[in-house]
């Protein structure tokens, strides 16, 4: 895992020792019983509505064995974990498991966030059920959402960041998985993260809403793969609008020739937007990419930019 880095967001982020030193609307989450509360949930649930102020909540290390959800009404809170690494949220629900119908996937989430301006940093959600289907670890909805320096660790479905007209930004994080494993329709911005490719199979799956001008935006990432993983494709399209595009990337080994694939409507590929500019590594040429593939120029680069993506949201 990189450095951790302290990022403000807002007035809503914090560092952990600043906001153990804030004392003004904020929540420790801790397993010993030395907090306020020994859950995360517990805690979530005890703030106030829509608050007039922002909220942190303050989690101590411990595996904390959890399905969170921070509903619409809890508003400009923040989750800020003690370390990255032991600081962890763990549940296991997969499509099969839930059995709720076709949509079973979207009920499978160890953490879901319906709120808008939520900021999470120096936190790991997993999803532990293993390779057996769709099995989401973070889903967000909410608009002006942002994680830093923290690990989303699943399979297939690992994230899913829907919302039509939500902006979301991760930044120094980590993302694992099989298949799908970033997926939605939320308009994403990646920076400085690192993706890790557990199989052979597909990174991305935007379903980007028509007349939406950008959908997936990797910025300086790494695209890393497990052993014995060597057939990674960047995308497919989920829906006929999907838009993704990597900039300045380190694409590994893993990354296949073609690039990208199409998903079972070919009609899709006339609507979707995959593109790449200036990537690097042993994945990046693009000699053999899919004819229906980008390689944008530099005019056209000069578009994606955090002012331009994320519009009047200010996060830095």
């Amino acid at each position: 895992m990189k450095k951790r880095m302290i990022i403000s967001v807002l007035l809503f982020s914090f560092s952990f020792a600043e906001a153990q030193n804030d004392i003004r609307n904020q929540m420790i989450v801790a397993q010993d019983g030395s907090g306020d509360f020994t859950g995360i949930q517990e805690a979530i649930d005890a703030t106030k509505a829509f608050p007039p102020e922002p909220v942190a909540i303050i989690i101590k290390n411990g595996v904390y064995h959890e399905k969170v959800r921070i509903p619409s009404w809890n508003t400009t809170l923040s989750l800020i974990g003690e370390d990255v690494e032991k600081t962890r949220i763990i549940w296991d629900d997969y499509f099969g498991k839930i059995d709720r119908g076709r949509n079973s996937t979207f009920f499978t989430y160890t953490m879901i966030v319906e709120a808008d301006d939520f900021y999470a940093e120096n936190i790991t959600v997993e999803n532990s059920a293993g390779q057996v289907g769709q099995a989401v670890a973070i889903h967000v909805e909410g608009n002006r959402c942002r994680f830093n320096n923290c690990q989303f660790l699943g399979n297939q479905d690992t994230a899913y960041l829907d919302g039509e007209n939500s902006v979301q930004l991760f930044t120094n994080c980590t993302i694992t998985g099989t298949t799908d494993f970033i997926f939605g329709s939320a308009t994403v911005v990646f920076k400085e993260c690192t993706i890790v490719s557990k199989r052979d199979s597909y990174i991305t799956a935007a379903s980007t809403a028509r007349g939406k001008e950008f959908g997936f935006v990797f910025f300086n990432c790494k695209l890393e793969a497990a052993e014995n993983v060597n057939k990674v494709f960047l995308g497919r399209p989920w829906r006929p609008y999907a838009k993704t595009v990597f900039i300045e990337c380190e694409l590994g080994q893993h990354i296949c020739a073609e690039g990208w694939q199409q998903w079972s409507n070919a009609d899709n590929l006339t609507a979707t937007f995959y593109a790449e500019y200036k990537n690097h590594g042993a994945g990046a040429s693009t000699d053999k990419r899919v004819e229906w593939a980008h390689q944008l120029t530099r005019e056209e680069a000069q578009k994606y930019t955090l002012e331009n993506i994320l519009g009047a949201w200010n996060p830095e």
